[in-house]
Formats: C-alpha cells, sequence, structure tokens
C-alpha cells in the first residue's frame, strides 16, 4: 500500500477503538518496552500524544522513564523549517497545545540531538521491514536522519505491521523495533 492510503486506513481504525481499549492497550504497549534491551541509555525521546488522535497514551511510558531516572526529552515542532527542536522534560516544563493539538514545551533547557539515546516515534502504519507512515509532514524523518547511527528507534502502534509500504522514499529511516500491544517486532 502507498503511504497516502495507509494513512487514511490506520486513521480510521484508530477511530474505531473504544477509549477504554486505548488505555489498556497502551499500557500493554509500555509493559512490552520493559522487554527491550535500552534501559542501559539515558536519554530518551518521547512523544506527548495527540488525544483527539487516539494516539498510543505515552503516559505509561514516561512513568517508566522517570521511575529509571532516565533524562526525558520532548519536542517543539518549528513549522517554518519542519524541524523538531529538543527540550529536557523537567518538573518546571510548561506544556501547551500547539495549533494541531500537539502537546510541546513552551520552552525550557534545549537538548542537542546527539544526545538522544532511543527516540520513540509516533506513526500510523508501519511494515514488516521496519519503515513507517507517518502524517506526511517529515518532521521525524528529519530528526531521525540527524541522530547518531547508533540511536535506538522505537515505533509505538496498536497494530499489526503491514506487509510493505511500496513508496518508500531515500531518506526514510527505518525503525529498529516497533512495539504492539500484543507483539515486539525487531528489524
Amino acid at each position: 500500500m502507498l503511504k497516502k492510503e495507509l494513512r487514511a486506513k490506520y486513521k480510521a481504525l484508530r477511530n474505531q477503538l473504544p477509549e477504554s481499549d486505548l488505555e489498556e492497550m497502551s499500557l500493554d504497549i509500555a509493559n512490552k518496552i520493559l522487554t527491550l534491551p535500552i534501559w542501559e541509555k539515558t536519554y530518551f525521546h518521547i512523544f506527548l500524544p495527540i488525544i483527539e488522535h487516539k494516539e498510543v497514551n505515552t503516559e505509561f511510558i514516561l512513568h517508566l522513564l522517570s521511575g529509571k531516572d532516565k533524562e526525558i526529552v520532548i519536542s517543539k515542532c518549528d513549522f517554518e523549517s519542519c524541524h523538531l527542536v529538543h527540550f529536557l522534560l523537567t518538573d518546571n516544563t510548561k506544556i501547551k497545545k500547539n495549533q494541531y493539538n500537539i502537546p510541546e514545551p513552551v520552552d525550557g533547557l534545549e537538548v542537542p540531538t546527539n544526545k538522544i539515546d532511543v527516540v520513540f516515534v509516533p506513526l500510523l502504519a508501519f511494515d514488516k521491514t521496519g519503515h513507517r507512515a507517518g502524517y506526511g509532514k517529515g518532521f521525524y524523518d528529519k530528526f531521525l536522519t540527524e541522530c547518531k547511527p547508533e540511536t535506538i528507534k522505537i515505533g509505538l502502534s496498536f497494530f499489526k505491521p503491514e506487509e510493505k509500504i511500496e513508496d518508500v522514499f531515500e531518506n526514510d529511516v527505518k525503525l529498529d523495533y516497533c512495539v504492539t500491544p500484543n507483539e515486539i517486532y525487531e528489524f
């Protein structure tokens, strides 16, 4: 399938998920993440979910990271350059939704991309080779190309992989893992 078709398909599938299932499946994903070989790392980048789009609720993962004393990094979108600016999440971080309902830090201590060890990647769909389809703006593709080669990229999805995303681009960065409520896929 093409990314455009996948976006439409998975937006519709997400919209059909009952709220109670979202929480349970998000918790299942967080519990699976505990088994990944990532816990010796320090800087973890995580997205804050767009509730209106029924994204994976990353609050459970945030609790895990906090409980393990990890440095948690969140981003703010720069819509002019289509880049993400990264900030350390602290007790003093103020979060505000932007015009697309994306929760973002207002400001804070900026973290350079080369410090980030693990990235939890939002997505709409992924395939069996580790490629993903996001919302199509390219923020995460740009961000992931700026990361260190050894940065671990982990997609989070409520659904199983597609066989193949047909329109993969040269600068699309593959995931290392994708975690679903029932399984961890390694690429």
